[in-house]
């Protein structure tokens, strides 16, 4: 087995706007979002090793936040999970595959977790 290197953020909300029914457009509607980056590990983690040995695990929030596009509407929650995967791809050579699962906390309604989950490898 290959050594392998993950890295995650977990369940964090961002307003997209998304949806495909008339009372879902114009709206942004709060998103739970997590991304898994996979990437190879260097030989060894010494306690001195640099931050540029992995990645920021800021840059994973950061695509699925600040990088989506303003005043973008997404009819498939599929696509921002595509514009996520697409972005990190873009900022990192390193990345081998990203893993989006994204929840539409406006449409549950007795909590239960409704959405997608995305991987893509790096073609």
């Amino acid at each position: 087995m290959a050594d392998s290197l993950t890295l995650e953020v977990a369940d964090f909300t961002v307003d997209v706007l998304t949806g495909i029914y008339s009372e879902e457009t114009g709206n942004p509607q709060p998103l739970r979002i997590s991304i898994a980056v996979e990437m190879k590990p260097i030989d060894r983690y010494a306690p001195d090793t640099p931050l540029s040995a992995s990645k920021n695990y800021m840059d994973l929030k950061f695509a699925a936040s600040d990088a989506l596009p303003a005043g973008v509407h997404f009819k498939l929650i599929e696509a921002v999970a595509d514009h996520i995967s697409e972005t990190l791809f873009v900022q990192d050579a390193r990345i081998e595959a990203v893993t989006v699962k994204i929840v539409k906390l406006a449409i549950a309604e007795a909590g239960e977790a409704i959405g997608i989950t995305l991987t893509r490898e790096r073609r």
